[in-house]
């Protein structure tokens, strides 16, 4: 990396490090997708270049995040003598020097749709820097092995493009659908299958002792579910991939893969259950023209048995969308056969906002026009619905969600009406001859 301070040259620098990096990658994917058996053994050195990890500095910068349990954030860093150089120089001369050892991860809690709390295991700054720079090294070799059915946390692919897989396959004919549910998937993952699962295509003993360190790291739980110190550090048990850790998704999709490459094997139920498969993280469906109990023993018996996994029976679903009245629901969406709009005795697949997220979608805006936020003022208050609302639309746009998009509109709307009646003494009203709708449109709210 050149520090030179000129900002022509460093700018030039930047482009040719990143250039260097892509050929990198590139260069691995290729070898990996030319060998699929073949096993890298040298890649701990690719892992501690200073251009792999400036641009892992980067993207950790780029993605925001508090800090962890030093209570160091992205801008501290920044500030502190030396800034982010200094940070990179550290961690290249730790990796080199084989000193580079991971702190413990921060224990927070976020809410699940039914009420429960999912753990989330947030590295140091640092941690996560290093990280990132296993997973741009990792990441093409592996993405080389990973099946087609896969879209969670991976390069190019998005939940939109697996919707489309499952619409496409419904309109093929395959209607009878195993929607399954994995119980607390990423703290079931076994350690020593995962490892297992790497040592596939990676024997590097360096890269591989990094992997194990962040699985094995502890956890420290805060007493007010804070960052910082004062907290109680509890040993990490031998299963689970902490959801928060940069590398945890890359494993996780790894740990999956195994399922879908026998799932698509000749002597798997690809081919003698013509079944096929989507999968975005740890949410999949097999889908086929008929679901019996020998397909649905498969599965049961390659997650639980073989992969040692848990199936939540109390969610897991097995659906005919072919009788009257069945649905899927998948990553927010709900698939069902409707009767044509127009009488015609076909039906179509409708493919609307599920009513489950429409009910998170109205908890999350209570929360944000809610009595306690009485005191912001409304201008303010629309350009942070604006933002939210947007983001929400852009991944609800898919299919038919032009119902789902005017409840929300209107929920919005009462929410804001008694908002500005909260705020004023005396009853609020537009101005004469303006409706709500019309006061809100000219505040700059968006409609979806």
């Amino acid at each position: 990396m050149d520090e030179n301070p000129t900002t022509g040259e460093l700018k030039l620098s930047e482009t040719k490090a990143e250039g260097k990096l892509s050929l990198l990658r590139h260069k691995l994917s290729q070898k990996a997708k030319a060998e699929p058996k073949f096993r890298f053994y040298a890649l701990y050195d690719r892992i501690y270049r200073k251009d792999v990890l400036w641009a892992a500095w980067e993207k950790v910068r780029a993605n925001g995040g508090k800090g962890g349990v030093d209570g160091l954030s992205i801008k501290a860093i920044e500030k502190s003598a030396g800034g982010a150089q200094r940070l990179v120089a550290e961690l290249h001369q730790e990796l080199l020097t084989k000193t580079y050892k991971p702190k413990a991860v921060r224990r927070v809690y976020i809410e699940k749709p039914d009420g429960r709390k999912r753990p989330l295991g947030i590295p140091t700054v640092r941690d996560r820097v290093v990280q990132t720079a296993c997973l741009l090294i990792l990441e093409p070799i592996f993405e080389a092995d990973f099946e087609q059915c896969s879209y969670g946390f991976r390069p190019g692919r998005n939940a939109h493009q697996a919707l489309e897989e499952i619409r496409g396959h419904l309109k093929g004919g395959y209607q009878a659908v195993y929607d399954a549910d994995l119980k607390s998937y990423f703290d079931t993952i076994d350690h020593e299958r995962l490892m297992a699962c790497v040592r596939m295509r990676v024997v590097d003993r360096s890269v591989l002792k990094l992997i194990g360190m962040w699985l094995k790291a502890p956890v420290l739980q805060s007493a007010q579910g804070g960052g910082g110190g004062g907290g109680k550090i509890a040993k990490r048990s031998r299963k689970g991939t902490p959801q928060g850790g940069v590398i945890s998704p890359l494993l996780s999709n790894l740990y999956l893969h195994w399922f879908d490459k026998v799932f698509h094997r000749a002597s798997g139920p690809a081919y003698w259950a013509s079944a096929r498969l989507v999968r975005y993280a740890d949410d999949f469906v097999v889908l086929a023209h008929y679901q019996g109990e020998k397909l649905q023993r498969w599965i049961e018996s390659k997650l639980e048995g073989w992969l040692g996994l848990e199936i939540n029976r109390d969610k897991t679903r097995v659906i005919d969308l072919r009788q009257e009245g069945e649905e899927l629901d998948f990553l927010g969406y709900t698939f069902r056969y409707d009767r044509d709009r127009k009488g015609r005795p076909q039906r179509y697949l409708n493919v609307t906002i599920s009513n489950r997220a429409l009910k998170r979608e109205r908890q999350k805006l209570y929360e944000m026009i809610s009595p306690k936020r009485c005191f912001v003022p409304l201008p303010q208050l629309i350009e942070e619905l604006n933002q939210h609302l947007k983001g929400w639309a852009n991944y609800f746009s898919y299919g038919y969600p032009r119902q789902g998009l005017r409840e929300i509109n209107a929920y919005v709307r009462q929410r804001l009406t008694q908002h500005v009646r909260r705020r004023s003494q005396r009853p609020f009203r537009p101005p004469a001859g303006v409706s709500y709708y019309e006061h809100f449109n000219r505040m700059g709210l968006v409609y979806l």
